[in-house]
């Protein structure tokens, strides 16, 4: 527990969190500004941060500053320098898991919208998940609840617990029918999705990458998608200024919102604010969670069992109508921060 020398702690909090406002102001100093608009001069006056991706946390934001906490209401960490911070003796701490039910659902909404569009078939199927953490997790229950062949990969998993139900990127890419990304952005998976990734691509093979978009060198995915099935995209390289010819190329656009449900930003904001509280040692707000306000928007389950690929398709999209969110983005790609900002969250679905 970290107690601040004046009486209440000051916090710089991004206005685009949902569920916070109020939260904090009881026990704290509390300042909303934009994500990208967080500034040294701010963090001169702050104890600590509540932050998304977009505020970019390293020396040329936080050197001299009086910041001890952040908390980022996001499952990345890729946008904070940890080295400095662990240097400086500045925690931080992410929302693992937070939007995994959201991210789940865009994936099978988004394959089985497309493969109805395509007239695929996905029976029988083999998934390849790369990235099996709390993301690809959800997305290997649901796969396998569906009759997909699931083939796993992920290095870390593999080192701990051994090569048993996980099986080689190599292998993975050359048998899978559909691969889709769910691993972190850091030194060993940024750039990952190269010329030897899809090169090893079954011809005809779907592509979804819900993770983060520099996993993939975007040059190399244009030249590759000719001989893909369907492309998924929904994080990019450059945010918000994303490549408008791939964006005009691929099967499903979306602008960095899969895991935009109304439970997964519960979720990251509860466990922002947890982490804060605890830091601190504001007990009131150690248990905290934001409250569903809107009924029509509470999680439901969805039993799919039986159903045929058709129904299947049917069920998610009216659930999750993806190709709305599609269009909308392509209509004004420009408009990408505010299509995030102002997005509807959905509500998230339970597959079994």
């Amino acid at each position: 527990m970290y107690k601040v020398m004046d009486s209440k702690i000051r916090i710089i909090i991004d206005q685009a969190i949902p569920f916070i406002e109020g939260v904090l102001e009881p026990y704290a100093d509390v300042i909303y500004k934009e994500g990208r608009a967080i500034s040294r001069e701010d963090a001169m006056n702050a104890d600590a941060l509540i932050i998304r991706t977009r505020t970019k946390c390293d020396a040329s934001l936080l050197e001299g500053t009086p910041v001890k906490f952040i908390a980022t209401a996001t499952i990345g960490m890729d946008h904070i320098d940890l080295p400095y911070c662990n240097e400086k003796g500045i925690v931080a701490r992410n929302s693992a898991g937070c939007n995994a039910g959201g991210v789940m659902n865009y994936v099978f909404s988004a394959l089985y919208g497309v493969a109805a569009r395509k007239a695929i078939r996905l029976e029988g199927g083999k998934l390849g998940i790369v990235g099996v953490g709390n993301v690809g997790r959800r997305v290997d229950s649901v796969a396998g609840s569906l009759g997909f062949k699931v083939l796993k990969n992920d290095p870390p998993r593999m080192a701990e617990e051994g090569m048993e139900g996980f099986c080689t990127l190599d292998y993975l890419l050359t048998n899978a029918d559909i691969v889709t990304l769910h691993v972190p952005l850091n030194e060993t998976t940024r750039g990952m999705a190269n010329d030897e990734f899809f090169s090893m691509m079954r011809p005809g093979a779907i592509f979804i990458n819900a993770s983060r978009g520099e996993v993939v060198d975007e040059a190399t995915l244009k030249r590759a998608i000719p001989k893909l099935g369907p492309v998924i995209i929904d994080t990019w390289n450059n945010e918000p200024n994303i490549d408008l010819e791939l964006l005009n190329m691929v099967d499903i656009a979306t602008p960095h919102i899969a895991g935009y449900s109304y439970q997964g930003k519960q979720n990251g904001t509860m466990m922002a604010v947890r982490a804060l509280a605890r830091f601190f040692g504001i007990e009131p707000l150690y248990d905290f969670f934001p409250k569903t306000e809107i009924i029509d928007l509470e999680s439901i389950r969805l039993d799919l069992k039986g159903k045929s690929q058709g129904e299947v398709a049917s069920v998610l999209q009216y659930n999750y109508p993806i190709f709305t969110d599609d269009f909308i983005f392509r209509m004004a790609p420009e408009t990408f921060e505010s299509l995030r900002s102002n997005y509807q969250y959905r509500r998230e679905f339970y597959i079994f």
